[in-house]
């Protein structure tokens, strides 16, 4: 596997982890001070894109990676849950690396 799978993936859990904790302050704001609306929706439109791609690119890695179902299905949902995408892009760095590491010395060989 190309260390660029992975490294997408982690530009992506860290940009959508970063978003979402923009969303959940401006939705503090918005519900709890009546103010911010507009940046609310602005954040939150921004962040469901990105989401969109952090969800292509997870699946992307996983594919590869050949992850089982639940596995696949954590890190998809890590996406929606306040600071857990910085946790467990922590833990899929951990399991990938040696997969990469394997891949560059087949290539080596070659």
């Amino acid at each position: 596997m190309k260390k660029s799978v992975l490294t997408r993936y982690r530009v992506m859990a860290y940009v959508t982890a970063v978003m979402l904790l923009a969303l959940c302050t401006a939705m503090v704001f918005k519900y709890g001070f009546d103010m911010g609306e507009n940046v609310t929706f602005a954040i939150s439109q921004l962040h469901g894109v990105l989401f969109i791609i952090y969800v292509i690119f997870a699946f992307d890695l996983g594919q590869k990676a050949r992850w089982p179902f639940g596995k696949l299905l954590w890190v998809l949902v890590s996406g929606t849950i306040p600071l857990a995408a910085f946790f467990v892009e922590r833990n899929v760095v951990r399991d990938v690396e040696p997969l990469l590491e394997d891949s560059s010395a087949a290539t080596a060989k070659v």
